[in-house]
């Protein structure tokens, strides 16, 4: 499964040094000056996962392979981005193609790193991006009602996208985004889906801060609890920090840089793991001398569709899943303890997978 979460935001903000961080690379160019970057930076990143390592430790496991999630830089947005100021359209077209925005804030004050807007405001920031997010959208919609609206004379399967349209478009109009509009059913979250809006896609906060100010500060506060109102995810980091710690050589050096600035964890392994939450997505296993195999499928996924992600043959000729819930793999150390004790289960077509099942898949061929 192949999803990408979009890190966007105005110029300067800190998004391709914490990109950079993120696939442990210098692959974005990181740099004071706006449109720094152009052409979206993708990188595919491991997904923290300490129960692979458990699993594989019972199983004996040669080789570990973590869950991935995509990340995607994309060009600094300014005012007037809807109306193709800066590089607007382009930083539209692709955030239109993530399935998720990660929207980096700037939190610091830096009299050395130069901001658009002539000072530092991070609710103002937010309002600005969301509502270039939401003016984009409105375009897109009023031009496209039209267009379904004379499909509609011999298509009458139009007409329920036209509801869902007019019904996102009088909520854009009040400066509100299509994630707020009422969704009634499976049905209509599909038509919503397909009518591909940016500001229908699931979002988070990520607030830069100084090292010094990472406990938090006046402007942390303030996205925190305008994140709290607007039901949105908000965490803070120090994206300069994470560069650093993404840097060193190996696990050790990086762990003891950690503790010696009084963090447990890198602020990208938050991030990682709220993605994949934001995502709705969750991992199952596949456990064996050889591997040890983290795989991502969205919540409520069936069984089949499990199998699937895996190849396609597995969906096709599915017959049934052989499954353990990670825990009791855990506390029965592995498959034969598993089965003995009762808690290997046959489940079938219906099943719908569980967060850390383990699973052997049978099929026909």
């Amino acid at each position: 499964m192949s999803l990408k979460c979009g890190i966007v935001g105005l110029p300067n903000v800190g998004k391709s040094t914490l990109f950079n961080a993120l696939t442990q690379t210098a692959q974005a160019q990181a740099a004071n000056y706006p449109f720094c970057t152009i052409e979206p930076n993708v990188g595919r990143v491991n997904v923290p996962d300490l129960r692979l390592n458990k699993l594989a430790q019972i199983a004996g496991s040669a080789q570990l392979i973590p869950a991935q999630i995509e990340f995607v830089d994309i060009a600094g947005l300014v005012r007037g981005a809807s109306k193709g100021e800066g590089l607007g359209n382009q930083f539209l077209s692709h955030i239109r193609e993530v399935d998720a925005i990660i929207n980096v804030v700037r939190c610091f004050d830096d009299e050395n790193i130069t901001h658009v807007e002539n000072s530092v405001d991070p609710l103002r920031d937010i309002e600005l991006i969301q509502l270039e997010l939401i003016l984009a959208d409105l375009e897109s919609l009023e031009k496209r009602i039209p267009t379904l609206e004379k499909k509609l004379k011999t298509d009458k399967e139009v007409e329920a996208q036209i509801v869902i349209a007019k019904r996102v478009l009088e909520v854009l109009k009040i400066g509100k985004t299509a994630r707020s509009v009422e969704i009634k059913n499976v049905n209509e979250e599909k038509i919503l889906k397909n009518l591909q809006l940016i500001t229908a896609k699931p979002q988070m906060f990520v607030c830069n801060l100084k090292e010094h100010e990472l406990s938090g500060n006046q402007y942390w506060q303030a996205v925190e609890e305008f994140a709290k109102k607007e039901n949105f995810m908000a965490l803070k980091i120090c994206a300069q920090i994470e560069a650093d710690v993404a840097s060193l050589e190996n696990e050790s050096e990086k762990q003891e840089f950690l503790q010696q600035i009084g963090l447990q964890e890198t602020g990208l392994s938050q991030i990682i793991r709220s993605s994949y939450n934001l995502l709705e997505l969750i991992s199952f296993f596949t456990v064996g001398p050889k591997e040890c195999h983290a795989w991502t499928v969205k919540k409520g996924s069936s069984a089949p569709k499990s199998a699937g992600e895996i190849h396609t043959d597995f969906e096709k000729g599915f017959i049934r899943a052989e499954t353990i819930a990670y825990e009791d793999y855990i506390a029965l150390k592995g498959e034969e303890g598993a089965k003995n004790a009762g808690k290997l289960r046959l489940e079938g077509k219906e099943y719908i997978t569980q967060d850390g099942d383990v699973f052997h898949f049978r099929f026909n061929n």
